[in-house]
């Protein structure tokens, strides 16, 4: 498994590395450190010359603590990369120009009205095509959530990732979340029966997903703790179970929607991501 590791020295950053280290097998990590001053207005002049070889300065001594702590969790240290400017242009950049499964990244998890000014992690979501890992804090790395939407591409990113996980000793729940019939229609009244035979439908198809997640996992000797079928609007119950069950870590699907798509619709994984201290792990659908 070959992960982009990104760090601004932050400890929130290196929260991703220690958080993902539990939960994966091995890996060779590649760490970039981007001293991001895009953020200063165009009135301010600087030496670029004297600012760079600075930002050089403060990027190699990120890279080499990151490179000391990859090593001490027994993980294979990679390529360092260093750069001045923006944080999200270097890391699509340097995600497009390797062949990486992973971007790891730190989130500050912000609040209120920083959640519309955006945030260097959810930019990257939305514009690569590459599978990411965010992380928040700290946690006992124990508890994982597997979501599903009953479609293929939800089987599809657990097999995909499952040979790289180590999930020893974890304590493992499988979740699918049925829309509410009653929130589907917006005109007429509909029959009670008609919604009963589409709730008991829905809890047919349900019940087939999961048990489809639960014989890969089967296959693979991993053990299931945990199935619930909930109802309701899919972010939100995945949110309440998440802080209820103290969820380490959730893996979510994703189709490679444009960010167009995105920005009109929303999606579930950024609403997750903005309201859970769980880590996230944000597997793009195979093709």
């Amino acid at each position: 498994m070959r992960i982009l590791f990104c760090t601004d020295g932050s400890k929130i950053s290196f929260n991703a590395l220690y958080n993902i280290s539990e939960w994966i097998k091995e890996a060779v990590i590649d760490t970039i450190c981007v001293i991001d001053w895009s953020f200063l207005p165009e009135e301010i002049t600087i030496e670029e010359e004297n600012f760079t070889y600075s930002c050089a300065n403060v990027a190699d001594t990120i890279l080499d603590y990151a490179e000391e702590e990859i090593k001490k969790l027994g993980l294979k240290t990679g390529s360092r990369i260093k750069s001045c400017g923006s944080a999200v242009e270097s890391i699509i950049e340097q995600s497009e120009n390797e062949n990486y499964d992973l971007i790891l990244m730190g989130s500050h998890g912000k609040k209120g009205i920083q959640k519309w000014l955006g945030s260097v992690s959810q930019e990257i979501i939305n514009t690569s095509k590459v599978s990411a890992y965010i992380a928040k804090e700290q946690n006992k790395k124990h508890k994982l959530l597997l979501t599903t939407d009953g479609t293929k591409c939800s089987l599809g990113i657990i097999s995909k990732i499952l040979p790289n996980m180590n999930l020893e000793n974890k304590e493992i729940s499988i979740c699918m979340v049925n829309e509410d019939p009653n929130l589907l229609f917006l005109d007429g009244t509909l029959d009670t029966n008609w919604l009963l035979q589409i709730q008991k439908q829905q809890q047919i198809y349900a019940a087939s997903a999961i048990k489809d997640i639960q014989s890969l996992l089967s296959d693979n000797n991993i053990k299931v703790d945990e199935t619930v079928i909930l109802t309701g609007i899919p972010a939100q119950k995945i949110i309440d179970y998440a802080r209820t069950n103290e969820i380490d870590l959730i893996v979510l699907g994703s189709k490679n929607k444009s960010k167009l798509d995105r920005f009109l619709t929303g999606s579930v994984s950024k609403r997750v991501l903005e309201n859970v201290i769980s880590d996230i792990w944000l597997v793009r659908c195979p093709n």
